[in-house]
């Protein structure tokens, strides 16, 4: 099994099919993916399978690499490291390893891609175990009171595929998840988010490890005071309290600026950007 997954998949034997024929041409005996990683014949192997799949697809029939991808890899030499990769580190579903750092974190970015195929990225923070592991091909996180554009959610909506970059900026660590989402709402799966207005589910099609390179060492100092408590309530952020927003904000969210010590000047919402107290 994958380290760090909860997967094993038997390979087929198979031959070496490019002009580079370094690989063995026949599959060491008892030959699963995780035995890759502690027997450098079966890793050689696995690689030759993967560098001549041309159309081998993981989870949820997500191909790995293009022919763009795979362009690129020619032209750079790391067509056997990339195949590599594909023998030993993606993984159709979530081992107890990555479940552990999942749950342990209380951010992660967020890519969504709208219906016209423009991406996005959104910093999604949140309590500590932000994001919910339901089962080893499924996990759960909320979506917040935000600025009022969706544009994660109606992303979502319209388009289900979605990357997910668990980091810990202080060990430092990182983690892929791909998947394929949908928007939940009932009462009983928001009641594990309080404060949350939606809640986004999602079947895994594959996860893989990155190094600990270029990655910038931080500490983390606090949470942040805009986290929900445990009864869903928050502090009103500054943006809501800019005077010329207040007649576009929901009827619901009409006074919130008054309970919050009165509205604020545009100038000085960009001061408090700047400052970080925005």
């Amino acid at each position: 099994m994958f380290a760090g997954s909860g997967t094993s998949r038997p390979v087929t034997p198979g031959k070496w099919n490019t002009s580079r024929s370094i690989l063995p041409v026949s599959a060491p005996a008892d030959l699963t993916p995780g035995t890759a990683l502690s027997d450098p014949l079966n890793l050689l192997f696995l690689t030759s399978q993967a560098r001549g799949a041309r159309g081998l697809c993981k989870g949820d029939g997500m191909a790995i690499y293009g022919d763009a991808h795979r362009a690129m890899q020619e032209r750079f030499d790391t067509s056997n490291l990339a195949a590599a990769f594909t023998a030993t580190i993606f993984s159709e579903t979530i081992g107890d390893n990555d479940r552990t750092f999942i749950e342990s974190r209380d951010f992660f970015f967020l890519s969504t891609v709208d219906a016209d195929g423009w991406p996005t990225v959104s910093y999604k923070g949140g309590p500590i175990g932000l994001v919910r592991v339901v089962d080893e091909q499924t996990i759960e996180f909320p979506s917040y009171d935000g600025n009022g554009m969706y544009l994660s959610m109606g992303n979502i909506d319209a388009n289900a595929k979605i990357g997910v970059l668990f980091i810990d900026m202080e060990t430092p660590r990182r983690l892929r998840l791909q998947a394929t989402a949908s928007i939940i709402d009932d009462e009983t799966t928001l009641a594990h988010w309080p404060g949350a207005q939606l809640v986004v589910r999602a079947t895994v099609a594959q996860t893989f490890p990155n190094c600990a390179r270029y990655i910038h060492r931080h500490e983390r100092l606090n949470s942040s005071q805009y986290v929900p408590d445990d009864d869903g309530a928050q502090p009103t952020p500054a943006w809501k309290r800019i005077d010329m927003i207040q007649p576009f904000l929901p009827a619901a969210q009409q006074d919130l600026a008054e309970q919050a010590g009165g509205t604020i000047t545009g100038a000085e919402y960009t001061e408090r950007l700047a400052n970080g107290t925005s």
